[in-house]
């Protein structure tokens, strides 16, 4: 159907079929015309791919008390044929190849999660998990070993920042459509990436650094890189996410932020009053709501994690939230950290 045909679709319908597109398209879509980007951002695309159960979350807890330290998977996700949308939160069995690599750098693609090697040990293995089989394959090796590296997502690429000790391939990208590596543009200076979090924004790797208190940012179309303040104030490496290109943080004292990029500042979430301050957070975007994931200490040697979903608005004034009601997933042993908050979709 060309496009032209398409757009003289009622929305109900329109809807109705973009729900059923890979969500990892829908960056492609946007792109195409206005109308799209209308639609594929739209509050009722998210109502129906929560009605067909498209999107979950994939959490994991690091058990500290191990060296390696295990991981603990998890899942969030709509509860089948229940009309009030509740989320279900069930373990998963994924067990990862190879041990000494339980702390690789994830990114979550489609239905897919990769799982680039090369965290405290040299490595240029590439592992990936298919949330609908269950199970991992090994993909294609990187073109040199990396370690302390900083990765993200950018259009179909995985890109892979720094580490290499050897400094001639500073940064290459894995294309997700042709399965194959390629060398990216060259870093303009050698610099450490290793950072508290990464996330990507504005087609750039952005390295988020607790030392300094600073976002180091490395553009995938020409190499160059620029960098820009945090507050200063304590959050956590889970706590931070990009949803629409916007990025948000938690912060333990001032609550949910967000980086206005035009105007190079933070500036607060609105309408969040009744959200009290809470600590070790984890987020990620959840059927177009932001999922704000955090920790009670329950007595004993238990602790709670409890859930809430924020809807963000847009306006000329800047972003408010609106969070519903929190959602008790479950109690877990004190030694469990939060680790990694992954959105996955099909």
């Amino acid at each position: 159907m060309s496009q032209s045909k398409f757009s003289s679709l009622p929305e109900d319908i329109a809807w109705r079929v973009l729900a059923r597109v890979p969500k990892c398209k829908y960056p492609v879509l946007a792109c195409v015309s206005k109308n799209f980007g209308y639609l594929v951002r739209s509050p009722e695309i998210h109502k129906i791919r929560s009605l067909l159960r498209k999107d979950s979350l994939y959490i994991c807890f690091m058990d500290k008390t191990n060296r390696p330290q295990t991981p603990h998977w998890f899942t969030l996700r709509r509860t089948e044929n229940d009309p009030l949308e509740n989320d279900q939160f069930v373990s998963v069995d994924l067990l990862f190849p190879d041990n000494d690599e339980s702390n690789s750098s994830l990114i979550a693609y489609g239905p897919e999660i990769f799982f680039i090697c090369g965290a405290h040990v040299h490595s240029s293995n590439l592992w990936v998990f298919d949330s609908r089989s269950g199970e991992f394959r090994q993909g294609p090796s990187m073109n040199v070993t990396r370690t302390y590296k900083s990765v993200g997502l950018v259009g179909s690429k995985i890109f892979v920042v720094g580490g290499n000790m050897d400094g001639d391939i500073q940064a290459e990208s894995f294309d997700l459509r042709t399965q194959t590596w390629e060398p990216a543009p060259s870093l303009e200076e050698e610099m450490t990436w290793l950072s508290a979090a990464t996330v990507s924004l504005d087609r750039k790797v952005c390295a988020l650094k607790l030392v300094g208190a600073y976002a180091l940012c490395y553009d995938t179309r020409d190499g160059s890189c620029t960098s820009f303040k945090l507050k200063i104030d304590e959050w956590w490496k889970t706590g931070a996410c990009v949803i629409d290109n916007v990025l948000y943080v938690y912060y333990a004292r001032l609550g949910l932020m967000w980086y206005d990029s035009e105007r190079a500042l933070w500036r607060g979430v609105t309408g969040l009053d009744d959200l009290k301050k809470v600590r070790s957070v984890g987020m990620a975007e959840y059927y177009g709501k932001l999922a704000l994931l955090w920790k009670e200490h329950s007595g004993g040697a238990t602790k709670d994690i409890w859930c809430r979903m924020i809807a963000l608005n847009r306006s000329e004034d800047g972003i408010s939230g609106t969070a519903e009601s929190a959602q008790l997933l479950g109690s877990f042993p004190r030694c469990f950290r939060l680790h990694r908050v992954l959105s996955v979709s099909v």
